[in-house]
């Protein structure tokens, strides 16, 4: 009943959005590929009888996220099989990228027959979610078919928490499909049980997005970037990462009043979103700066002196990049995006700053800030400001920065927590055993 339903607000959806999707589709060249995966679920046929976990990622971030989950899983049976879903063209590029020898599709659309289509193929011993991407009709599809269903890394904010309660018949039923839904912290655990999920299911894990994030700045990534950007030990990097309009416009702005004053300042730009890079791009031009792209560095040609900015138009990257920075930027903070991922450059010792609106992130805000080891910017003064104090007291930039790489290092463990549930939900820990032990 509630699947035809969906599949009619669905289609009534698509109808109301098509010229906003076709006007993307041509303009930024979004959703023009993967039609047969998305509406009829015509992923690619999983052979072999290996034990199956199928991870669903939405985008980058999340598929960065899967990195410390598939290398435990793979360490505790190599015979597991993983495959991959995303929903964006960036975050299947970037799977196909990291997991080369793991099969990597795109995420049929919540209708019913595409999601049954692409469970019959793929054949699945668990489906894992990650964070929020609660879908009712692939839950209930795989929970009709037998297949457990878990979310991990979880995450409710407030705003969500609201939304999901004007429609809390469809998520408690949702919900009590889901074998266990393992969370970063108890905030977010009291949300979902208010929702009508049950105490057994909900498990604080903490966040795995700790045990991802690299701290080791010699790492090769690192360094042959930073090779081939041809810095040098004493130049001062200011990164201003994960940034949406008009965050770009800030930090140049800041740049532009610091550059003259010190001459070892450089500026790397990370635009969140492929499709901006064009428009930053102007926006230097606009500034009369020089700038130079990543995609056009080269280890054989040394930009000029004069050239200190870098856009970064290259998607995967941010996260080594990250670790060549002195002070940090960590955008979609001044909008209504609710922040990005600041852990990684708290792992790396980053001097960072944020603006004020970092709702999707406040518990690992709230663990910064309590250590005093991140700074809240709410304007493109105090953002100067906060760079400028950091270029001033080498020493204040160097406690702030060990202070972030010491908390992420003791919140680590989330990932061993949730491979531990991932296996026994539904007995999969048996099935792997019995796999390995007939092998």
């Amino acid at each position: 009943m509630w699947g035809y339903g969906l599949n009619l607000c669905y289609v009534f959806l698509l109808c109301v959005l098509s010229p906003y999707l076709i006007y993307t589709a041509f303009r930024k060249k979004k959703y023009r590929d993967g039609w047969a995966e998305k509406f009829l679920g015509l992923c690619p046929q999983r052979s072999g009888p290996e034990p199956c976990i199928w991870l669903h990622a939405v985008s980058v971030g999340e598929v960065q996220l899967l990195a410390p989950l598939i290398q435990q899983l793979e360490e505790r049976d190599p015979l597991i099989q993983c495959v991959i879903s995303t929903t964006t063209r960036t975050g299947r590029a970037l799977a196909e990228q990291k997991y080369p020898r793991h099969l990597v599709f795109y995420c049929p659309l919540d209708f019913t027959w595409a999601v049954r289509k692409a469970i019959d193929r793929i054949r699945p011993d668990l489906l894992v979610l990650s964070e929020l991407e609660l879908w009712p009709n692939l839950i209930f599809s795989a929970h009709r078919s037998g297949i457990p269903t878990m979310l991990i890394n979880g995450r409710l904010s407030e705003k969500s928490f609201r939304g999901y309660c004007r429609l809390q018949p469809l998520v408690k039923k949702m919900l009590k499909c889901l074998q266990q839904i393992a969370v970063q912290n108890g905030e977010y655990a009291e949300r979902f049980l208010r929702l009508g999920a049950t105490s057994e299911q909900v498990r604080i894990t903490g966040s795995i997005k700790f045990d991802g994030a690299e701290s080791d700045r010699s790492n090769p990534k690192t360094q042959n970037l930073s090779k081939i950007a041809h810095f040098s030990g004493d130049d001062i990097i200011f990164l201003a990462g994960s940034t949406q309009h008009p965050e770009e416009s800030l930090a140049i702005e800041t740049f532009r009043i610091l550059q003259d004053e010190y001459p070892k300042l450089k500026l790397i730009l990370v635009p969140r979103h492929p499709e901006r890079f064009e428009e930053v791009g102007k926006r230097l031009d606009a500034a009369k700066l020089r700038w130079q792209r990543r995609t056009l560095l080269s280890p054989n040609e040394v930009p000029s002196e004069k050239t200190r900015i870098l856009l970064v138009d290259t998607v995967g990257e941010l996260g080594s990049w990250w670790g060549r920075a002195d002070i940090g930027f960590v955008g979609g903070s001044f909008g209504s995006r609710g922040g990005q991922n600041m852990i990684e450059p708290a792992a790396y010792g980053v001097a960072i700053c944020f603006g004020p609106h970092t709702h999707n992130f406040r518990d690992v805000v709230t663990a910064l800030k309590s250590v005093d080891a991140a700074a809240i910017v709410a304007s493109g003064e105090e953002l100067t400001d906060f760079v400028r104090h950091c270029i001033r007291d080498g020493e204040y930039r160097k406690m702030m920065g060990q202070r972030a790489n010491s908390l992420v290092a003791a919140s680590r463990g989330a990932t061993e927590q949730t491979v531990t549930c991932l296996l026994a939900a539904g007995g999969l820990s048996e099935k792997l055993l019995s796999g390995s032990t007939a092998a």
